[in-house]
């Protein structure tokens, strides 16, 4: 009988596979020469709320924003952390 994972440990391991990936993708578009090759691994969308929601109740004010800018290399990541959590 397979172990059962919580939804929370398998959100916190894709979490980490997207930032850990994303972080190498800029590093690496970061030292490669401009062009193709780094507009490829650096350019991705940003998924979020932008500009971020404001609720204003007249006594308390909150903002409310998330943004998640996702590369090549952040799936691969996403990809590789999968893998790692499917052998755990």
């Amino acid at each position: 009988m397979a172990a059962q994972r919580g939804i929370g440990l398998i959100l916190l391991v894709v979490i980490a596979g997207l930032v850990v990936g994303s972080l190498l993708g800029e590093i690496l578009g970061s030292l490669l020469p401009a062009g193709r090759a780094q507009d490829l691994i650096t350019r991705g969308p940003t998924i979020g709320l932008a500009p971020p929601a404001t609720l204003d109740l007249r006594f308390l004010a909150m903002t409310f924003g998330l943004s998640l800018k996702v590369n090549l290399v952040g799936v691969v990541g996403i990809v590789l952390a999968a893998v790692t959590l499917r052998r755990l």
